[in-house]
């Protein structure tokens, strides 16, 4: 049994749009590249090119080691770190996006251009769903800092790849132990990775330092066959005037409130358990119409503005919560959802009446 409310707030939201991939130019080549000094501790394997430059330190190699050429402070290094700048300023200028909220953990997200206009965390897991499109493009741009903590993971789904996820991050980025990340990293400053943190793409700082400690590194290359880029949130959308595509813009983002609960939400498969209520969100641009369902079951069918809510309560046991998001602008219909595991209610014992004894 479950009861589920609906409600409907008026709050503008942006939006994402198809997306070609940020072109890395000779960065490409690199697993690891940074503006200042590479330091490492302890066996850390890199597979793919090692540089830096403008600085010219490479510390720590052995006891790690590179699976690829290391250049210190010569022209390749320096022309890698210049077409990184012009790949950090592409990604920084894609949009529109997507407004994310402070964590990341526990979301399911589709191809498109997330923001975070200050600093990011990840605390759990985060889902890239590319919808059965390997050349599907994830941008995220972050304003300030990057920080993940212990033993949080980003997952692929569906066709996604390392290679066409993109992390610009305005400040510096920091791995907690046992991360373990996906993408391309396009930092302005410092790039951290704690013991064990591991990364399938790569870590590419502008300005600042590399620091390592017993992390797998490996270069996050497309898949034969595929190419970088030519994905989005779908493929396609009506021609334009002269027959050029413009391509749909809808974007839709599927989360809870309170935050706290997306950790239980992406970890259903264990015995934690949502306790009591939460509301499920879809926030987005370009949304004609959402339909939640819950276990299969429609619940009703907003439209208006988003973000749409939903105030969910259910009984023990696992639940699946979906939204069906349809758009006005040629984007093609989507479902997305999550599952979750509701605490078993407590049941108060039944008062018996107190036994005659005369």
């Amino acid at each position: 049994m479950f009861l589920v409310v609906p409600l409907l707030l008026a709050v503008t939201a942006t939006a994402q749009a198809a997306q070609p991939a940020v072109g890395l130019g000779t960065a490409n080549s690199f697993a690891v590249l940074g503006g200042s000094t590479i330091t490492n501790t302890g066996p850390t394997v890199i597979n793919g090119d090692l540089g830096v430059s403008p600085g010219g330190a490479i510390t720590g190699f052995p006891p790690g080691i590179v699976n690829g050429t290391v250049h210190a402070a010569d022209a390749v290094a320096a022309q890698a770190q210049s077409d990184l700048t012009v790949a950090y300023n592409d990604a920084a200028g894609r949009g529109p996006a997507v407004l994310l909220p402070g964590d990341l953990g526990g979301l399911i997200l589709t191809p498109g251009v997330y923001n975070s206009p200050s600093s990011l965390l990840l605390t759990g897991d985060v889902t890239l769903d590319a919808q059965g499109d390997p050349n599907a493009v994830f941008i995220f741009q972050v304003g300030s800092t990057l920080t993940t903590a212990s033993n949080s993971r980003v997952l692929l789904a569906n066709g996604a790849q390392a290679c066409n996820v993109f992390w610009q991050i305005g400040g510096s980025a920091t791995f907690g132990t046992g991360t373990a990340f996906i993408g391309n990293i396009l930092s302005l400053q410092s790039i951290t990775f704690n013991t064990r943190a591991s990364l399938q793409g790569r870590a590419l700082a502008r300005n600042g330092a590399v620091t390592l400690d017993t992390n797998p590194i490996k270069r996050g290359d497309c898949a034969p066959g595929t190419t970088p880029g030519g994905g989005g949130i779908v493929p396609g959308g009506p021609p334009g005037p002269g027959g050029k595509a413009p391509g749909p813009h809808g974007a839709a983002l599927l989360t809870t409130v309170p935050r706290t609960v997306a950790m239980t939400v992406a970890r259903f498969g264990t015995s934690r358990c949502v306790t009591g209520r939460f509301r499920a969100l879809v926030s987005g641009l370009f949304i004609r119409r959402v339909t939640f369902m819950l276990d299969g079951h429609s619940i009703g069918t907003l439209s208006g503005k988003p973000p749409f809510e939903v105030l969910v309560r259910s009984l023990g046991g696992i639940h699946k919560l979906s939204a069906r998001v349809s758009f006005t602008d040629g984007t093609r219909s989507r479902d997305i959802s999550f599952r979750f595991r509701a605490c078993a209610q407590k049941t108060r014992p039944t008062p018996h009446p107190p036994r005659f004894t005369g």
